[in-house]
């Protein structure tokens, strides 16, 4: 059965090294199909004729498609892949293992060495934040605001730190080095807003 939406992932010239690289990464993955430039191809792309064109490739048994189109495209965090995880241990080898050569960054989300964002998130997240105590949203939000790799442990029990009453961390977007959250005193701003509850970073 074709796959209704597939998405698309814009390379320079390492599509099939990097599906290779996911495909190891994830359980239940394959690499399924792998097409070259043909004559014509070559002539509109500027690409080698017979360098690989296209990688299709299944992640826990979700189609992807890679595709060696030039320099021209660059990945951002405009558009990255949430990862839902069961448990803290699969947290931590997915954010170790495609962080790699990459870039770690606030509130689970990280750059892989292609630059492809991903937000690498425990499933009971979802349920926390939908919860009808707003203390306790803000709570998870606060704590969240002040890790790297997300644990669990600390969204359920925080052991929380009450900074100065007259000052919040705001979470602030830089161009030069994407998203940042509320932890780096070198990107952030402060702003009265009253007492907010702050914990240790993470990796």
């Amino acid at each position: 059965m074709i796959q209704k939406i597939t998405s698309c992932l814009w390379f320079d010239d390492k599509a099939e090294e990097a599906a290779k690289f996911y495909v190891s990464i994830f359980k239940n993955s394959k690499v399924r199909n792998i097409t070259h430039y043909g004559e014509e191809g070559a002539k509109v792309s500027g690409r080698p004729k017979g360098s690989v064109m296209t990688v299709t490739f299944q992640l826990d048994g979700q189609e992807f498609m890679a595709l060696n189109g030039g320099p021209q495209f660059k990945f951002t965090e405009a558009v990255s892949f949430i990862v839902n995880c069961k448990s803290q241990e699969e947290i931590n080898e997915l954010w170790e293992k495609l962080s790699a050569e990459g870039q770690k960054g606030p509130c689970g989300w990280l750059k892989d060495k292609y630059g492809l964002s991903w937000q690498i998130v425990p499933t009971v997240l979802g349920e926390m934040m939908q919860d009808q105590d707003s203390e306790k949203t803000n709570s998870v939000m606060s704590a969240i605001l002040q890790m790297n790799r997300i644990e669990i442990k600390r969204l359920h029990h925080g052991l929380y730190t009450t900074i100065s009453p007259h000052y919040a961390l705001a979470m602030v977007t830089t161009s030069d080095s994407g998203t940042t959250c509320g932890r780096d005193p070198l990107r952030n701003k402060l702003f009265k807003h009253g007492t907010i509850q702050v914990m240790p970073g993470s990796d």
